[in-house]
């Protein structure tokens, strides 16, 4: 973190100093696990379910931090204490983000995609400035203000990805890191038990483009009418892309190849250039389409854009990670999250990758969570999608996720091509019986049904 007295920390979190100096600085590392503190750095005691960080605030003072957040005086320990360390949390990054003039930031939103499109807008621009990006799905009010704590005075870029539960979390987020480019991927149906409609989650969504300022940037989605709507949300100049033809970023010829990764023709303008994306999956393109959008909202040529993305190679774990084992078993493991939408793309890539290699393909699906109402009705959805896709092999697991295969019976599955188990363990065991060289297996899940520990075991099966 830029180096922040304690005495200005105690004003920009409303908090009172208890056996620290408020001339004291600390200018080490933002941390909320006391194991990764260090001196001169901050702990910040959250309460959990579980575990209470207040009772290892000990530990990080040993460890040489400089002071804790707390909610209370802790004997033996410099304190700055407030009614709530959470939101004295988001306080602080707000100050550290507002003494970077030169910062620019880029938030994203989306009902899918949101951490793949992170990753890759990171790698296009991280060669033209400083970039500090969160890991894996630092997205919400925990995640998203220890992200920006990482910024410096020689950071150039900022990449916020900001997920959503609730109205007003995103509004939330962008006060703690006021966005000069703001980018909407898509309205899906992830949360949608939470708000009832996806108009309604347009609505959560939105809150993005309203936060962006007159003089920034707003990248809208083409191709998805209820982002393309929120133009009327904002004064901020409109960047838009997708395959329309309208789109000011826009694919074109997308192709997969036998890897299932997705090639098209990027068009930016006059320019076009070939992209060759190292991504499985055709739903790769909006997230490439969206990241060539920022970079051209931050200054880069065409050339450069385009460079990026083909370099670009997956960063975080378990989204559409294919490995091919001695054994000749292909998975692909998805199963870090689940929605509808992101379901129907995966097993479009496993159709993919298995008619190009003349191969046989299996889909083990869990449960998508927090789709409300409509549960069943999705669930359902996706059976008979897998059967009309012709996928060979069909497993379910788990009593939240037998819709799907009652779906895909009813649409006409028979024998043993769709078969359901209860538990990971009966999954594991008929895989193991009945996989046979050259099949390509997808693992796909909400991350609640962990459903990854699955495709771990499958992995490490055959080293």
């Amino acid at each position: 973190m830029i180096p922040v007295s304690c005495g200005e920390i105690a004003d920009a979190v409303r908090g009172e100093l208890v056996g620290v100096e408020p001339t004291a600085v600390v200018d080490g590392s933002v941390v909320i696990d006391s194991r990764a503190a260090e001196p001169r750095g901050l702990f910040v005691a959250l309460p959990g379910e579980r575990v209470d960080g207040h009772d290892y605030v000990g530990t990080a003072t040993a460890a040489g931090v400089t002071a804790a957040l707390t909610t209370r005086p802790i004997e033996g320990s410099p304190c700055i204490v407030v009614d709530d360390t959470q939101r004295a949390l988001g306080d602080l990054a707000r100050l550290v983000v507002g003494r970077l003039p030169d910062l620019t930031v880029i938030a994203l939103t989306g009902s899918s995609g949101k951490t793949s499109t992170k990753d890759l807008i990171a790698q296009v621009i991280r060669p033209y400035g400083e970039t500090v990006s969160p890991e894996g799905s630092f997205n919400n009010e925990i995640g998203h203000p220890l992200t920006a704590l990482q910024a410096t005075e020689t950071t150039k870029y900022l990449v916020a990805e900001m997920g959503t539960r609730h109205q007003g979390d995103i509004a939330y987020l962008t006060g703690i890191t006021p966005p000069g480019i703001g980018l909407v991927l898509n309205i899906g149906t992830s949360h949608i038990g939470e708000f009832g409609s996806q108009d309604n989650i347009a609505i959560a969504k939105g809150e993005l483009i309203e936060a962006v300022p007159a003089d920034g940037i707003a990248i809208l989605n083409a191709d998805d009418h209820r982002v393309a709507a929120m133009r009327s949300r904002t004064q901020a100049r409109i960047l838009t892309f997708g395959e329309a033809a309208e789109a000011d970023i826009r694919a074109e010829g997308v192709k997969l190849d036998a890897e299932g990764r997705p090639a098209f023709v990027l068009h930016i303008g006059d320019f076009s250039g070939d992209v060759q994306l190292q991504f499985i999956g055709e739903h790769y393109v909006s997230n490439a389409l969206a990241a060539a959008a920022v970079g051209s909202a931050i200054g880069l040529t065409p050339g450069q854009i385009t460079d990026g993305l083909n370099a670009a190679t997956r960063v975080s774990a378990a989204r559409m990670e294919l490995t091919e084992r001695a054994d000749g078993v292909t998975i692909i493991n998805d199963a870090f999250n689940a929605n509808p939408d992101s379901t129907r793309a995966a097993l479009k890539s496993l159709v993919a990758i298995g008619r190009s290699r003349g191969a046989r393909t299996w889909a083990v699906l869990g449960e998508m969570l927090e789709l409300g109402d409509t549960s069943a009705d999705e669930h359902d959805a996706i059976g008979r999608l897998v059967v009309r896709l012709d996928v060979n092999r069909l497993l379910v697991v788990g009593e939240g996720a037998k819709p799907i295969h009652l779906g895909a019976s009813l649409e006409g599955s028979w024998g043993n091509e769709s078969a359901f188990v209860d538990t990971i363990p009966e999954a594991l065991e008929l895989l193991r019986s009945e996989l046979r060289a050259g099949d390509v297996v997808l693992v796909k899940s909400s991350k609640g049904s962990k459903l990854r520990s699955l495709a771990d075991a499958l992995l490490e099966d055959v080293q």
